[in-house]
């Protein structure tokens, strides 16, 4: 269990994040990912009821805990949770129509996409992790720091430490790579998974540090970039005209709009009017 110290510690954290523009979502209340009680078999009212107890405990904290001299959530968790992540990547299918009752913008919890623009799953946006460059490999890797951990050190969170300044630069290479490739092709939205741990010495904590200072770095020379949470990014892909997400789509992998972007999104209705 928590300790006192972990509790405030979150607490802090959590109010701290929310007011520097982050996004609150939720991972549900723990990793049950094997045997006859896995979330890969829950029912749409086992998600509900997992939802409801996630709520209860950003909500509650004060009567959980008993404490009454910190300072309250600066967010309704009510209207601040539209989306998360299942645990392990597992259940999406009977999740979805509990969310999607539940007036949630987004999941997340897809096991493995590409790098392409996203479509909606059940009325609900799903944005998946992405197969990205994993150099030195000829095969792709998720964009998530325990599908590079596990790549190279099968699965142990304490290797030997003499390999970590490679697996670093491996691990940041490829989150560089996957958003380089995006950038200058199709420019469908990177998404990355981090499970802020200090697994194998913290270096997938550096990783990610590394490759959003690259991203950020980009966006102060004047690359057109925007830095966004879940939430943000389907509030502008819910404004977009769908006729326009529907040409994004038609791009693969690593693909260029064929005689630039300017042509590429000529909106097809302007064209019609224009003839009439």
């Amino acid at each position: 269990y928590l300790t006192d110290e972990h509790v405030k510690a979150t607490l802090t954290n959590v109010r701290r994040a929310w007011l520097e523009g982050h996004e609150i979502g939720t991972h549900f209340n723990g990793h049950f990912c094997s045997g006859y009680g896995t979330v890969g078999n829950w029912t749409p009212a086992q998600w509900r009821s997992e939802i409801a107890q996630a709520k209860a405990f950003v909500k509650e904290w004060r009567t959980n805990t008993g404490w009454t001299d910190l300072p309250a959530l600066p967010f309704d968790y009510e209207k601040e949770l539209v989306g998360g992540r299942t645990p392990c990547l597992l259940g999406q299918d009977n999740l979805l129509p509990t969310a999607r009752e539940l007036g949630w913008r987004y999941d997340a919890s897809s096991p493995g996409g590409t790098q392409v623009w996203p479509e909606k799953k059940n009325g609900i946006w799903d944005l998946p992790l992405q197969a990205i460059p994993f150099p030195g490999h000829s095969f792709e890797v998720l964009s998530m720091d325990y599908n590079m951990l596990a790549n190279q050190s099968i699965n142990s969170t304490n290797a030997p430490a003499y390999n970590y300044p490679a697996w670093r630069e491996q691990s940041a290479g490829a989150y560089i790579s996957g958003f380089k490739r995006a950038y200058e092709t199709n420019r469908a939205p990177f998404f990355v998974g981090n499970h802020f741990e200090h697994w194998n010495g913290g270096i997938y904590m550096d990783a990610v540090e590394r490759a959003l200072t690259h991203i950020a770095r980009e966006k102060e020379k004047g690359a057109d970039i925007r830095l966004v949470s879940f939430r943000q990014f389907v509030d502008w892909m819910d404004v977009q005209k769908p006729e326009i997400l529907a040409k994004l789509r038609t791009l693969d992998v690593g693909q260029e709009p064929v005689g630039g972007w300017h042509g590429f999104l000529k909106d097809p209705s302007a064209t019609s009017s224009n003839a009439a």
